[in-house]
Protein backbone atom coordinates (compact mmCIF):
# COMPACT_ATOMS: atom_id res chain seq x y z
CA UNK A 1 0.00 0.00 0.00
CA UNK A 2 1.19 3.53 -0.67
CA UNK A 3 0.62 4.46 2.94
CA UNK A 4 2.65 1.52 4.56
CA UNK A 5 4.90 3.17 7.04
CA UNK A 6 2.87 6.63 6.66
CA UNK A 7 4.20 7.64 10.38
CA UNK A 8 8.14 7.30 9.50
CA UNK A 9 7.38 9.88 6.72
CA UNK A 10 5.43 12.21 9.14
CA UNK A 11 6.78 16.02 8.23
CA UNK A 12 9.85 16.51 9.89
CA UNK A 13 10.54 19.57 11.73
CA UNK A 14 13.89 20.26 11.51
CA UNK A 15 16.84 20.29 9.06
CA UNK A 16 20.20 19.83 9.37
CA UNK A 17 23.39 22.56 8.27
CA UNK A 18 24.86 19.91 5.90
CA UNK A 19 21.33 18.75 4.59
CA UNK A 20 20.81 22.60 4.08
CA UNK A 21 24.36 22.88 1.95
CA UNK A 22 23.45 19.58 -0.06
CA UNK A 23 20.76 20.65 -1.23
CA UNK A 24 21.70 24.46 -2.41
CA UNK A 25 22.93 23.37 -5.62
CA UNK A 26 23.21 26.57 -6.72
CA UNK A 27 25.29 28.03 -4.54
CA UNK A 28 23.16 30.67 -3.14
CA UNK A 29 24.80 30.49 0.22
CA UNK A 30 28.54 29.72 1.28
CA UNK A 31 29.52 27.87 4.46
CA UNK A 32 31.79 30.79 6.20
CA UNK A 33 32.16 29.00 9.75
CA UNK A 34 30.08 26.50 11.62
CA UNK A 35 31.62 26.49 15.12
CA UNK A 36 28.71 23.78 16.21
CA UNK A 37 29.51 21.77 13.00
CA UNK A 38 27.75 21.00 10.54
CA UNK A 39 25.18 18.64 12.26
CA UNK A 40 23.53 21.59 14.12
CA UNK A 41 19.29 21.35 13.35
CA UNK A 42 17.36 24.21 11.97
CA UNK A 43 13.70 24.70 12.64
CA UNK A 44 12.74 28.10 10.94
CA UNK A 45 14.00 30.70 9.33
CA UNK A 46 13.49 34.69 10.32
CA UNK A 47 13.56 37.17 8.20
CA UNK A 48 15.53 40.49 9.36
CA UNK A 49 14.66 41.82 13.05
CA UNK A 50 11.46 40.19 13.71
CA UNK A 51 9.38 41.21 16.43
CA UNK A 52 12.78 42.63 19.05
CA UNK A 53 12.90 40.37 22.01
CA UNK A 54 11.11 36.97 20.18
CA UNK A 55 13.65 34.39 20.77
CA UNK A 56 15.38 32.87 17.42
CA UNK A 57 16.04 29.50 18.66
CA UNK A 58 17.48 27.19 16.30
CA UNK A 59 16.07 29.33 13.51
CA UNK A 60 18.39 30.84 10.32
CA UNK A 61 18.60 34.50 10.67
CA UNK A 62 18.45 36.52 7.24
CA UNK A 63 20.31 39.70 8.00
CA UNK A 64 18.59 41.76 5.18
CA UNK A 65 18.87 45.57 6.36
CA UNK A 66 22.84 45.44 6.41
CA UNK A 67 25.07 46.24 3.35
CA UNK A 68 27.77 43.88 2.53
CA UNK A 69 29.95 46.63 3.35
CA UNK A 70 28.62 47.80 7.00
CA UNK A 71 30.77 45.59 8.99
CA UNK A 72 30.01 46.98 11.86
CA UNK A 73 26.30 46.71 11.70
CA UNK A 74 26.04 43.33 10.19
CA UNK A 75 28.38 42.53 13.17
CA UNK A 76 25.99 43.73 16.21
CA UNK A 77 23.31 41.70 13.74
CA UNK A 78 24.91 38.29 14.40
CA UNK A 79 25.72 39.11 18.08
CA UNK A 80 22.09 39.97 18.69
CA UNK A 81 20.68 37.06 16.51
CA UNK A 82 23.26 34.70 18.74
CA UNK A 83 22.11 36.27 21.67
CA UNK A 84 18.43 35.54 20.71
CA UNK A 85 19.62 31.81 20.20
CA UNK A 86 20.12 31.33 16.55
CA UNK A 87 21.12 28.21 14.90
CA UNK A 88 22.76 30.13 12.11
CA UNK A 89 23.08 33.78 10.25
CA UNK A 90 23.09 34.74 6.67
CA UNK A 91 24.76 38.20 5.67
CA UNK A 92 25.14 39.46 2.39
CA UNK A 93 28.97 38.37 1.00
CA UNK A 94 30.95 41.44 -0.63
CA UNK A 95 32.21 41.57 -3.94
CA UNK A 96 34.57 39.23 -2.97
CA UNK A 97 31.99 37.12 -1.79
CA UNK A 98 33.64 36.85 1.89
CA UNK A 99 31.31 38.77 5.05
CA UNK A 100 33.58 41.39 6.54
CA UNK A 101 36.29 40.33 9.25
CA UNK A 102 34.16 41.83 12.24
CA UNK A 103 31.60 39.76 11.38
CA UNK A 104 33.60 36.57 11.14
CA UNK A 105 34.53 37.75 14.64
CA UNK A 106 31.31 38.24 15.87
CA UNK A 107 30.14 34.36 14.67
CA UNK A 108 33.27 33.05 16.15
CA UNK A 109 32.76 34.91 19.39
CA UNK A 110 29.11 33.69 19.76
CA UNK A 111 29.63 29.97 18.10
CA UNK A 112 26.95 30.62 15.49
CA UNK A 113 27.15 29.32 11.97
CA UNK A 114 27.77 32.15 9.76
CA UNK A 115 26.71 32.03 6.14
CA UNK A 116 27.68 34.06 3.48
CA UNK A 117 24.86 35.06 0.40
CA UNK A 118 26.44 34.86 -3.05
CA UNK A 119 26.44 38.29 -4.85
CA UNK A 120 24.58 37.65 -8.15
CA UNK A 121 21.82 36.32 -6.03
CA UNK A 122 19.06 38.33 -4.03
CA UNK A 123 16.73 37.47 -0.58
CA UNK A 124 14.01 36.36 -2.79
CA UNK A 125 16.31 33.22 -3.96
CA UNK A 126 17.49 32.69 -0.31
CA UNK A 127 13.86 32.98 1.23
CA UNK A 128 12.73 30.72 -1.83
CA UNK A 129 15.53 27.57 -1.40
CA UNK A 130 15.64 27.62 2.50
CA UNK A 131 11.69 27.04 1.80
CA UNK A 132 11.93 24.26 -0.40
CA UNK A 133 14.83 22.87 1.67
CA UNK A 134 12.55 22.57 4.29
CA UNK A 135 9.61 21.27 2.13
CA UNK A 136 12.07 17.84 1.47
CA UNK A 137 12.81 17.47 5.15
CA UNK A 138 9.02 17.64 5.94
CA UNK A 139 8.40 15.23 3.11
CA UNK A 140 9.96 12.61 4.64
CA UNK A 141 11.09 8.89 2.46
CA UNK A 142 9.11 6.62 5.15
CA UNK A 143 6.67 5.54 2.91
CA UNK A 144 7.09 3.34 -0.59
CA UNK A 145 6.46 5.99 -3.18
CA UNK A 146 8.51 8.70 -1.46
CA UNK A 147 11.03 6.30 -0.79
CA UNK A 148 10.90 5.56 -4.58
CA UNK A 149 11.50 9.18 -5.79
CA UNK A 150 13.78 10.21 -3.02
CA UNK A 151 16.78 12.18 -4.46
CA UNK A 152 15.47 11.35 -7.86
CA UNK A 153 13.78 14.64 -9.54
CA UNK A 154 11.13 15.35 -11.37
CA UNK A 155 11.76 12.08 -14.07
CA UNK A 156 11.57 9.78 -11.65
CA UNK A 157 8.67 11.47 -10.23
CA UNK A 158 6.60 10.99 -12.94
CA UNK A 159 8.23 7.74 -13.90
CA UNK A 160 7.53 6.10 -10.58
CA UNK A 161 3.93 7.80 -10.14
CA UNK A 162 3.25 6.08 -13.72
CA UNK A 163 4.30 2.46 -12.39
CA UNK A 164 2.05 2.77 -9.34
CA UNK A 165 -1.07 4.17 -11.39
CA UNK A 166 -0.72 1.92 -13.83
CA UNK A 167 -1.17 5.01 -16.45
CA UNK A 168 0.72 8.09 -18.62
CA UNK A 169 1.77 11.16 -15.98
CA UNK A 170 2.89 14.80 -17.16
CA UNK A 171 4.11 16.92 -13.98
CA UNK A 172 3.18 20.92 -15.32
CA UNK A 173 3.38 24.13 -13.68
CA UNK A 174 0.67 26.33 -13.66
CA UNK A 175 1.26 27.78 -17.16
CA UNK A 176 0.59 24.28 -18.42
CA UNK A 177 4.05 24.07 -19.27
CA UNK A 178 5.97 19.87 -18.88
CA UNK A 179 8.14 20.31 -16.26
CA UNK A 180 8.64 16.07 -16.56
CA UNK A 181 6.57 13.11 -18.32
CA UNK A 182 6.74 9.30 -18.19
CA UNK A 183 7.91 7.58 -21.32
CA UNK A 184 5.28 7.81 -24.01
CA UNK A 185 4.26 5.02 -26.04
CA UNK A 186 3.45 5.26 -29.85
CA UNK A 187 -0.26 4.61 -28.65
CA UNK A 188 -0.44 7.63 -26.45
CA UNK A 189 -3.44 9.94 -27.45
CA UNK A 190 -3.05 12.56 -29.93
CA UNK A 191 -3.52 16.00 -26.88
CA UNK A 192 -0.44 13.59 -24.86
CA UNK A 193 2.10 13.48 -27.81
CA UNK A 194 1.01 17.05 -28.69
CA UNK A 195 1.51 18.30 -24.94
CA UNK A 196 5.09 16.26 -24.72
CA UNK A 197 6.39 17.48 -28.41
CA UNK A 198 5.45 21.14 -27.80
CA UNK A 199 5.93 21.46 -24.30
CA UNK A 200 3.37 22.38 -23.10
CA UNK A 201 -0.76 21.76 -22.95
CA UNK A 202 -2.07 23.62 -26.29
CA UNK A 203 -3.94 26.34 -25.81
CA UNK A 204 -7.16 25.31 -27.58
CA UNK A 205 -6.81 22.12 -25.14
CA UNK A 206 -5.91 24.72 -22.01
CA UNK A 207 -8.92 27.14 -23.06
CA UNK A 208 -11.18 23.57 -23.45
CA UNK A 209 -10.36 22.91 -19.68
CA UNK A 210 -11.67 26.21 -18.68
CA UNK A 211 -14.90 26.16 -20.51
CA UNK A 212 -15.53 22.77 -18.91
CA UNK A 213 -14.92 24.17 -15.45
CA UNK A 214 -12.17 21.73 -14.72
CA UNK A 215 -9.57 23.94 -14.21
CA UNK A 216 -11.84 25.65 -11.92
CA UNK A 217 -12.23 22.17 -10.24
CA UNK A 218 -8.35 21.77 -9.63
CA UNK A 219 -7.39 25.21 -8.82
CA UNK A 220 -9.79 25.07 -5.53
CA UNK A 221 -9.60 21.44 -4.56
CA UNK A 222 -7.39 19.39 -2.84
CA UNK A 223 -8.65 16.34 -3.98
CA UNK A 224 -8.51 14.41 -6.98
CA UNK A 225 -10.39 15.16 -9.96
CA UNK A 226 -11.41 12.93 -12.50
CA UNK A 227 -12.42 13.44 -16.24
CA UNK A 228 -14.20 10.76 -18.12
CA UNK A 229 -12.72 9.52 -21.25
CA UNK A 230 -14.46 11.38 -24.21
CA UNK A 231 -13.79 9.55 -27.52
CA UNK A 232 -10.08 9.14 -28.48
CA UNK A 233 -9.57 11.01 -25.44
CA UNK A 234 -8.59 8.72 -22.74
CA UNK A 235 -9.86 8.90 -18.83
CA UNK A 236 -7.77 11.30 -16.68
CA UNK A 237 -7.09 11.78 -13.25
CA UNK A 238 -5.23 15.62 -11.94
CA UNK A 239 -4.20 16.98 -8.76
CA UNK A 240 -2.74 20.17 -7.66
CA UNK A 241 0.62 20.60 -6.24
CA UNK A 242 0.12 22.72 -3.38
CA UNK A 243 2.44 24.38 -0.97
CA UNK A 244 0.50 25.92 1.97
CA UNK A 245 -2.29 28.05 -0.22
CA UNK A 246 -0.14 28.71 -2.98
CA UNK A 247 -0.65 26.73 -6.21
CA UNK A 248 2.48 25.54 -7.66
CA UNK A 249 1.38 22.97 -10.47
CA UNK A 250 -0.31 19.75 -11.12
CA UNK A 251 0.12 15.65 -12.26
CA UNK A 252 -1.97 14.35 -14.58
CA UNK A 253 -2.33 10.85 -15.15
CA UNK A 254 -4.08 9.07 -18.50
CA UNK A 255 -5.07 5.97 -18.87
CA UNK A 256 -3.94 4.84 -22.18
CA UNK A 257 -5.75 1.95 -23.00
CA UNK A 258 -5.73 0.91 -19.65
CA UNK A 259 -7.38 1.06 -16.28
CA UNK A 260 -5.91 2.97 -13.25
CA UNK A 261 -4.44 0.66 -10.40
CA UNK A 262 -7.18 0.77 -7.11
CA UNK A 263 -4.57 2.77 -5.51
CA UNK A 264 -4.02 5.68 -8.33
CA UNK A 265 -6.20 8.44 -6.61
CA UNK A 266 -4.35 7.68 -2.59
CA UNK A 267 -0.61 7.37 -5.22
CA UNK A 268 -1.59 11.00 -6.43
CA UNK A 269 -2.28 12.50 -3.52
CA UNK A 270 0.39 11.59 -1.80
CA UNK A 271 2.47 12.23 -5.19
CA UNK A 272 1.20 15.94 -5.09
CA UNK A 273 2.77 16.10 -1.36
CA UNK A 274 6.56 14.91 -2.60
CA UNK A 275 6.18 16.90 -5.81
CA UNK A 276 6.16 20.35 -3.70
CA UNK A 277 10.24 20.72 -3.25
CA UNK A 278 10.89 19.64 -6.56
CA UNK A 279 8.73 22.03 -7.86
CA UNK A 280 10.09 24.58 -5.61
CA UNK A 281 13.51 23.23 -6.19
CA UNK A 282 12.49 24.38 -10.60
CA UNK A 283 11.30 27.09 -9.91
CA UNK A 284 14.08 28.20 -7.81
CA UNK A 285 16.77 27.12 -10.52
CA UNK A 286 15.21 29.24 -13.13
CA UNK A 287 15.21 32.10 -11.13
CA UNK A 288 18.82 31.66 -10.00
CA UNK A 289 19.92 30.82 -13.61
CA UNK A 290 18.60 34.07 -14.96
CA UNK A 291 19.70 36.14 -11.86
CA UNK A 292 23.17 34.37 -12.29
CA UNK A 293 23.27 35.54 -16.02
CA UNK A 294 21.73 38.83 -15.47
CA UNK A 295 24.73 39.33 -12.36
CA UNK A 296 27.39 38.18 -15.22
CA UNK A 297 26.05 40.38 -17.81
CA UNK A 298 25.91 43.20 -15.25
CA UNK A 299 29.48 42.33 -14.05
CA UNK A 300 31.00 42.05 -17.79
CA UNK A 301 29.34 45.45 -18.79
CA UNK A 302 30.94 46.90 -15.97
CA UNK A 303 34.45 45.13 -16.67
CA UNK A 304 34.02 44.09 -12.72
CA UNK A 305 34.94 40.42 -11.79
CA UNK A 306 36.25 37.11 -13.77
CA UNK A 307 35.10 38.58 -17.10
CA UNK A 308 36.27 35.53 -18.43
CA UNK A 309 33.99 33.24 -16.33
CA UNK A 310 31.09 35.94 -17.08
CA UNK A 311 31.30 35.12 -20.23
CA UNK A 312 31.52 31.43 -20.12
CA UNK A 313 27.95 32.34 -17.80
CA UNK A 314 26.45 33.81 -20.46
CA UNK A 315 27.29 31.23 -23.19
CA UNK A 316 29.11 33.23 -24.83
CA UNK A 317 32.64 32.96 -26.51
CA UNK A 318 35.89 35.22 -25.77
CA UNK A 319 36.84 35.53 -29.58
CA UNK A 320 33.55 37.26 -30.50
CA UNK A 321 33.76 40.52 -31.69
CA UNK A 322 30.37 42.70 -30.34
CA UNK A 323 29.01 46.18 -30.06
CA UNK A 324 26.90 47.46 -26.73
CA UNK A 325 24.04 49.63 -26.97
CA UNK A 326 22.04 51.46 -24.94
CA UNK A 327 18.65 52.70 -24.64
CA UNK A 328 17.64 55.10 -22.00
CA UNK A 329 14.33 56.48 -21.79
CA UNK A 330 13.48 60.24 -20.71
CA UNK A 331 12.51 60.95 -17.28
CA UNK A 332 11.13 63.73 -17.27
CA UNK A 333 7.40 62.36 -18.16
CA UNK A 334 5.99 60.94 -15.32
CA UNK A 335 4.15 58.97 -15.03
CA UNK A 336 6.20 56.79 -17.65
CA UNK A 337 5.02 53.72 -18.67
CA UNK A 338 6.95 50.57 -18.63
CA UNK A 339 6.54 48.83 -21.56
CA UNK A 340 8.01 50.73 -24.35
CA UNK A 341 11.75 49.12 -22.91
CA UNK A 342 10.38 45.75 -22.58
CA UNK A 343 9.29 46.23 -25.77
CA UNK A 344 12.83 46.85 -26.67
CA UNK A 345 14.01 44.14 -25.15
CA UNK A 346 11.83 41.60 -26.67
CA UNK A 347 13.07 43.50 -30.45
CA UNK A 348 16.70 43.26 -29.24
CA UNK A 349 16.27 39.43 -27.84
CA UNK A 350 14.41 38.58 -31.31
CA UNK A 351 17.33 40.00 -33.40
CA UNK A 352 20.12 37.30 -33.05
CA UNK A 353 19.99 34.32 -30.43
CA UNK A 354 22.88 35.31 -28.57
CA UNK A 355 21.87 38.94 -27.82
CA UNK A 356 21.84 39.25 -24.02
CA UNK A 357 19.59 42.09 -22.54
CA UNK A 358 19.76 43.68 -19.32
CA UNK A 359 17.13 45.85 -17.84
CA UNK A 360 17.12 48.60 -15.51
CA UNK A 361 14.38 51.28 -14.36
CA UNK A 362 15.37 53.22 -17.08
CA UNK A 363 17.84 51.62 -19.16
CA UNK A 364 18.04 48.84 -21.68
CA UNK A 365 21.59 47.73 -22.29
CA UNK A 366 22.08 45.15 -25.15
CA UNK A 367 25.11 43.07 -25.75
CA UNK A 368 24.97 42.57 -29.46
CA UNK A 369 27.52 39.46 -30.88
CA UNK A 370 28.84 40.89 -34.52
CA UNK A 371 30.20 36.93 -35.79
CA UNK A 372 30.94 38.64 -39.18
CA UNK A 373 32.88 42.51 -37.49
CA UNK A 374 30.37 44.71 -39.61
CA UNK A 375 29.77 47.51 -36.64
CA UNK A 376 26.74 48.45 -39.21
CA UNK A 377 24.67 45.24 -38.01
CA UNK A 378 24.87 47.60 -34.21
CA UNK A 379 23.60 50.93 -36.18
CA UNK A 380 20.91 49.12 -37.85
CA UNK A 381 19.15 47.66 -34.58
CA UNK A 382 19.76 51.39 -33.05
CA UNK A 383 17.43 52.21 -35.74
CA UNK A 384 15.04 49.42 -35.21
CA UNK A 385 14.93 50.23 -31.98
CA UNK A 386 14.11 53.80 -32.64
CA UNK A 387 11.56 53.08 -35.23
CA UNK A 388 10.14 50.59 -32.78
CA UNK A 389 9.84 53.30 -29.91
CA UNK A 390 8.46 55.74 -31.73
CA UNK A 391 5.76 54.07 -32.88
CA UNK A 392 3.94 53.51 -29.61
CA UNK A 393 1.41 56.12 -28.42
CA UNK A 394 2.14 58.05 -25.51
CA UNK A 395 5.14 56.55 -24.96
CA UNK A 396 8.15 58.38 -23.54
CA UNK A 397 11.07 59.27 -25.75
CA UNK A 398 13.75 56.91 -25.98
CA UNK A 399 17.43 57.98 -27.01
CA UNK A 400 19.48 54.73 -27.73
CA UNK A 401 23.37 54.84 -29.00
CA UNK A 402 25.79 52.24 -29.76
CA UNK A 403 29.22 51.71 -28.87
CA UNK A 404 32.48 51.25 -30.94
CA UNK A 405 32.80 47.75 -32.30
CA UNK A 406 35.47 45.19 -30.22
CA UNK A 407 36.97 42.41 -30.30
CA UNK A 408 35.96 40.64 -27.30
CA UNK A 409 33.38 40.28 -24.74
CA UNK A 410 36.19 41.08 -22.70
CA UNK A 411 36.14 44.68 -24.01
CA UNK A 412 32.19 45.14 -23.33
CA UNK A 413 32.77 47.66 -20.62
CA UNK A 414 34.45 50.05 -23.30
CA UNK A 415 31.89 49.81 -25.84
CA UNK A 416 29.12 50.39 -23.22
CA UNK A 417 30.86 53.31 -21.54
CA UNK A 418 31.37 54.96 -25.13
CA UNK A 419 27.23 54.09 -25.68
CA UNK A 420 26.23 55.63 -22.73
CA UNK A 421 27.97 59.23 -23.89
CA UNK A 422 26.69 58.75 -27.03
CA UNK A 423 23.27 58.54 -25.42
CA UNK A 424 23.92 61.66 -23.62
CA UNK A 425 26.00 63.57 -26.71
CA UNK A 426 21.85 62.33 -28.10
CA UNK A 427 20.44 64.00 -25.30
CA UNK A 428 23.01 67.65 -25.27
CA UNK A 429 22.43 67.91 -28.94
CA UNK A 430 18.58 67.75 -28.88
CA UNK A 431 17.84 70.48 -25.97
CA UNK A 432 20.77 72.65 -27.80
CA UNK A 433 19.08 72.61 -30.69
CA UNK A 434 22.16 71.37 -32.73
CA UNK A 435 21.89 68.73 -35.55
CA UNK A 436 23.35 64.96 -35.29
CA UNK A 437 26.37 65.34 -37.80
CA UNK A 438 26.83 69.30 -36.94
CA UNK A 439 29.04 70.71 -34.25
CA UNK A 440 26.89 72.52 -31.55
CA UNK A 441 26.93 75.67 -31.77
CA UNK A 442 28.22 75.69 -35.58
CA UNK A 443 25.78 77.90 -37.91
CA UNK A 444 22.11 78.08 -37.72
CA UNK A 445 20.31 75.02 -35.62
CA UNK A 446 18.59 72.41 -38.36
CA UNK A 447 15.10 72.18 -37.18
CA UNK A 448 13.46 69.14 -37.01
CA UNK A 449 9.74 67.67 -35.98
CA UNK A 450 11.87 64.65 -34.01
CA UNK A 451 15.00 64.82 -32.88
CA UNK A 452 17.48 61.94 -34.05
CA UNK A 453 17.29 59.95 -31.39
CA UNK A 454 19.73 57.10 -32.19
CA UNK A 455 23.64 57.08 -33.58
CA UNK A 456 26.62 55.58 -33.29
CA UNK A 457 30.13 57.10 -31.80
CA UNK A 458 30.79 58.37 -35.18
CA UNK A 459 27.72 59.97 -35.79
CA UNK A 460 28.13 62.22 -32.99
CA UNK A 461 32.05 62.08 -32.21
CA UNK A 462 32.76 65.87 -31.24
CA UNK A 463 30.36 65.89 -28.86
CA UNK A 464 31.47 62.77 -27.70
CA UNK A 465 34.96 64.49 -27.43
CA UNK A 466 33.20 67.73 -26.06
CA UNK A 467 31.72 65.28 -23.01
CA UNK A 468 34.68 63.26 -22.26
CA UNK A 469 36.83 66.83 -21.73
CA UNK A 470 33.70 67.74 -19.56
CA UNK A 471 34.24 64.54 -17.66
CA UNK A 472 37.63 65.00 -16.78
CA UNK A 473 37.69 68.80 -15.83
CA UNK A 474 34.30 68.34 -13.40
CA UNK A 475 36.30 67.17 -10.61
CA UNK A 476 38.64 70.62 -10.85
CA UNK A 477 35.78 72.30 -11.36
CA UNK A 478 33.65 71.72 -8.47
CA UNK A 479 36.80 72.42 -6.16
CA UNK A 480 37.29 75.54 -8.10
CA UNK A 481 36.82 79.16 -6.38
CA UNK A 482 36.91 82.63 -8.59
CA UNK A 483 34.61 84.83 -9.85
CA UNK A 484 33.49 82.50 -12.85
CA UNK A 485 32.60 79.47 -10.30
CA UNK A 486 31.02 82.36 -8.01
CA UNK A 487 29.05 83.70 -10.57
CA UNK A 488 27.59 80.65 -11.65
CA UNK A 489 26.61 78.95 -8.38
CA UNK A 490 25.36 82.86 -7.15
CA UNK A 491 23.19 82.77 -10.50
CA UNK A 492 21.81 79.35 -10.35
CA UNK A 493 20.82 79.65 -6.64
CA UNK A 494 19.09 83.09 -7.96
CA UNK A 495 16.97 80.95 -10.99
CA UNK A 496 19.48 81.09 -13.65
CA UNK A 497 19.18 83.87 -15.91
CA UNK A 498 22.71 85.08 -16.15
CA UNK A 499 23.38 81.29 -17.59
CA UNK A 500 20.88 81.23 -19.65
CA UNK A 501 21.92 84.14 -21.19
CA UNK A 502 25.54 83.25 -21.54
CA UNK A 503 24.90 79.82 -22.80
CA UNK A 504 23.06 81.85 -25.63
CA UNK A 505 25.70 84.20 -26.16
CA UNK A 506 28.20 81.76 -26.32
CA UNK A 507 26.35 79.20 -28.63
CA UNK A 508 25.49 82.11 -31.24
CA UNK A 509 29.42 83.01 -31.30
CA UNK A 510 28.94 86.01 -29.43
CA UNK A 511 26.64 87.35 -31.87
CA UNK A 512 24.21 89.33 -30.11
CA UNK A 513 21.06 89.91 -32.10
CA UNK A 514 21.10 86.12 -32.83
CA UNK A 515 21.51 85.27 -29.16
CA UNK A 516 18.71 87.84 -27.80
CA UNK A 517 16.65 85.69 -30.78
CA UNK A 518 17.06 83.05 -29.50
CA UNK A 519 16.51 83.86 -25.89
CA UNK A 520 13.15 85.55 -27.30
CA UNK A 521 14.72 89.02 -25.85
CA UNK A 522 15.60 92.63 -27.35
CA UNK A 523 19.11 92.82 -27.64
CA UNK A 524 19.63 95.81 -25.69
CA UNK A 525 18.25 93.89 -22.85
CA UNK A 526 20.57 91.15 -23.51
CA UNK A 527 23.49 93.58 -23.41
CA UNK A 528 22.48 94.89 -19.97
CA UNK A 529 22.64 91.64 -18.52
CA UNK A 530 26.34 91.14 -19.89
CA UNK A 531 27.18 94.21 -18.70
CA UNK A 532 26.09 92.86 -15.29
CA UNK A 533 28.10 89.65 -15.31
CA UNK A 534 30.95 92.21 -16.30
CA UNK A 535 29.91 94.81 -13.82
CA UNK A 536 28.82 92.73 -10.76
CA UNK A 537 31.24 89.74 -10.99
CA UNK A 538 34.68 91.26 -12.49
CA UNK A 539 34.03 89.23 -15.64
CA UNK A 540 35.48 90.24 -19.00
CA UNK A 541 33.74 88.21 -22.24
CA UNK A 542 36.49 89.95 -24.28
CA UNK A 543 39.33 87.57 -22.75
CA UNK A 544 39.59 84.52 -24.47
CA UNK A 545 40.84 82.77 -21.45
CA UNK A 546 37.86 84.17 -19.94
CA UNK A 547 35.49 83.31 -22.20
CA UNK A 548 36.75 79.62 -22.53
CA UNK A 549 36.24 79.24 -18.18
CA UNK A 550 32.95 80.50 -18.88
CA UNK A 551 31.89 78.28 -21.89
CA UNK A 552 33.39 75.40 -19.69
CA UNK A 553 31.40 76.54 -16.85
CA UNK A 554 28.15 77.13 -17.81
CA UNK A 555 28.10 73.93 -19.80
CA UNK A 556 29.25 71.37 -16.10
CA UNK A 557 26.62 73.90 -14.28
CA UNK A 558 23.51 73.59 -15.91
CA UNK A 559 23.86 69.66 -16.03
CA UNK A 560 22.41 68.86 -19.14
CA UNK A 561 25.54 66.73 -20.24
CA UNK A 562 26.06 65.70 -16.84
CA UNK A 563 26.03 61.61 -16.29
CA UNK A 564 23.05 60.47 -14.60
CA UNK A 565 25.19 58.07 -11.87
CA UNK A 566 22.58 55.40 -12.01
CA UNK A 567 22.16 52.21 -13.86
CA UNK A 568 25.28 49.72 -14.35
Amino acid sequence: MIGEGAEASAPQDVVTLRQLLAYDEDGILRLVLAPRGQDAELVGVIIGDEDGGRPYTGRIVLVTGVSAEAGAGAAEAVREAARRGAGAVVVRGRGDGDPAAEVVAAARETGVALLARGGWADWADTVEMLRAAFAFAAVGTGDRLAGDIAGGGLAVLASVVARYCQASITVEDTRFRVLAHSATSPEADPVRQSTILGGKVPDWRVAELRRSGLLKALWTSRDVIHRAADGTDPERLVVAIRSGGEILGSIWAAADGRSFSPDAREALRRAAEVAVPYLLQHRLRVSSNRRREEHALRELLRGEGDRRAHIWSLGLAPELPCVVLVAERDLTTAPVPERSLQALALQASAHRSAVRVLRESHRLTVLLPVPDGDEREALALARELDSLAAAMPDAPAVWIGAGRLVGSPLEAADSRAEAVLVVRALRERAARGAAPGRAAGAGAPERRERPVRHAGPGEVAQTVAVLRVLDAVRPLWETQGGPVHDMVLADLAAGGELVRSLTAYLDAAGDVPRAAQSLVLHPNTLRYRLRRVRERFGIDLDDPDTRLLVTLAVRLATGGDRPTGEGI
